[in-house]
């Protein structure tokens, strides 16, 4: 009797283990998410492509969150991915947030960090015969994408310099095409020049037989532009603010290791742009396109908003200049910045 009664206990005490155990993993599983982020295989994006490298984000966030990464060759793929919820938060350029931004009637997304400033040049092929901003009358010129952001700065510094695109009615051949499409047609005379964000432009120089004509940071006061931020749909915003807050903090500390340790971010960057288009950059390449860009998590807003009028003016934001006085939710980024001690981002 007394041996019946004590496995009766010992098997209810098993029972209680397992159901507590159970319910522990369960609940482990319940509260892992996911986290999918979109990026370019560029120095522009250094800290995505340095954290895709060294795991630094995964370390930050724990294991709990999954990160999937989604790789896009220029800004507004990356917009409509986030449209269609097939990514919670993206590394993007200003102009085609602020299209998303405007095509959403402000719900879609908020600029929550920046990335980089500068990185972003006017290239001519050495024998195109262009010495001066006349010479371009006639010519064609390049842009990764219809609407991107160096797209938008070509038809607003050819505007800026009395001219416009042919479906402007302009003498000016503006076309889209991928960066190493670019250097192929530079290759072949076939290109003019290129409104190229880095390593492009440096490569058309080294490889395309090409010449700087114009870095893009001397039309901006301190030389400081934004070309590339962090933007979170609203909704993902909204339901997991404590994880995006936690990706800020992991952004904000990588920016500043990679201002510190320039040598080893670097190599790491080169490793990962190796690993995405199968071709690292030549160190002299990478050196030089690193030195016309900042590595930083202040998104530079006025310089968005001076975008914003040249995208508008060139006809990719509606009949009405936008409201974009929403666009930015920097308060986590500013709680992040308060806990350690910076200044905070206006």
């Amino acid at each position: 009797m007394r041996s019946r009664w004590l496995c009766g206990k010992r098997g209810i005490w098993l029972c209680a283990v397992w159901v507590v155990t159970v319910f522990c993993f369960s609940g482990a599983l319940r509260a892992q998410t996911t986290i999918r982020v979109g990026a370019f295989p560029n120095i522009t994006h250094a800290q995505p492509m340095i954290g895709k490298a060294n795991g630094w984000f995964e370390k930050a966030m724990g294991p709990n969150v999954k990160i999937q990464w989604t790789s896009f060759n220029a800004g507004p793929s990356a917009i409509e991915a986030l449209f269609a919820g097939a990514i919670d938060m993206t590394y993007v350029g200003p102009n085609p947030a602020i299209t998303g931004y405007v095509r959403s009637q402000g719900e879609a997304l908020r600029v929550v960090a920046g990335t980089a400033s500068g990185g972003a040049s006017l290239i001519v092929r050495s024998d195109s015969g262009i010495h001066k901003p006349e010479d371009f009358h006639g010519k064609k010129i390049a842009s990764p994408q219809l609407g991107n952001t160096q797209d938008v700065a070509l038809r607003a510094w050819l505007k800026a310099h009395g001219m416009k695109s042919q479906d402007k009615g302009g003498d000016v051949q503006v076309v889209p095409l991928a960066n190493p499409d670019q250097l192929t047609l530079f290759l072949k005379k076939e290109l003019d020049a290129a409104w190229a964000p880095e390593p492009w432009a440096t490569r058309l120089i080294h490889e395309g037989n090409g010449r700087l004509f114009l870095d893009e940071r001397d039309l901006w006061p301190q030389r400081q532009f934004v070309t590339t931020h962090l933007i979170v749909s609203t909704k993902f915003l909204r339901e997991h603010a404590d994880l995006v807050k936690n990706w800020i903090r992991a952004h904000v500390e990588l920016t500043d290791w990679i201002n510190t340790h320039q040598p080893e971010a670097k190599k790491l960057l080169n490793q990962q742009i190796q690993k995405e288009t199968s071709k690292a950059l030549a160190p002299a390449i990478l050196d030089e396109a690193f030195g016309r860009l900042q590595v930083t998590y202040d998104p530079v807003r006025n310089s968005l908003l001076t975008s914003a009028r040249s995208a508008y003016d060139a006809g990719f934001l509606g009949r009405q200049m936008p409201d974009l006085s929403n666009m930015y939710d920097l308060s986590l980024l500013n709680q992040v910045l308060a806990e350690k001690g910076k200044k905070a981002i206006q």
